[in-house]
C-alpha cells in the first residue's frame, strides 16, 4: 500500500502565495526588496561590516540636508529589507534623483558612527522609480 506522507512541503509558488497571503504589507515589501537586491548582486545591508567596501541596493526612505563641520551634507537612508545605511555625500546640498522612494544601487567604504552603518561619498547608480 502506497501512502503520501502526511507532511509535505507545498511548492515554490504556493509556498510564496501563502507566505503573501499571511504577511504583513511591511513584510512582503521587504522580502520583495531583498529578493530584488539579491538579483542585483548587492551586499545585504545587514551583513555589511566596518571598513569593508560594499555595493548596497534599496529604496531611499529620507533625503535631508544636514550641515557636517560648517559645509552642507545631502544625507539620504537606505534601506534594502534587511537593515538602513545611512549615505552621506559631503559638500552636496542637493542631487538629481536623490529623493525618497527612489531605488538605488551605492558602492563605497562602510564606517560605523555612533551605531549606524554610514557611507560617505558614495558611487551610485539610480535604478527604477518608486
Amino acid at each position: 500500500m502506497d501512502e503520501e506522507p502526511a507532511t509535505s512541503a507545498p511548492s515554490g509558488g504556493l509556498r510564496r502565495f501563502l507566505r503573501r497571503f499571511t504577511s504583513s504589507k511591511a513584510e512582503q515589501e521587504a522580502a520583495d526588496l531583498q529578493e530584488t537586491a539579491d538579483r542585483e548582486g548587492a551586499t545585504p545591508i545587514v551583513a555589511c561590516g566596518e571598513r569593508k567596501r560594499v555595493r548596497v541596493a534599496g529604496t531611499l526612505r529620507t533625503v535631508t540636508l544636514r550641515p557636517r563641520g560648517g559645509a552642507p551634507a545631502l544625507e539620504a537612508e537606505l534601506y534594502d529589507g534587511t537593515d538602513v545605511i545611512n549615505l552621506v555625500w559631503l559638500g552636496r546640498r542637493k542631487i538629481a534623483g536623490i529623493e525618497p522612494g527612489r531605488r538605488l544601487s551605492a558602492e563605497a567604504l562602510v564606517s560605523v558612527q555612533d551605531g549606524r552603518k554610514v557611507m560617505f561619498n558614495p558611487r551610485y547608480e539610480l535604478r527604477g522609480g518608486a
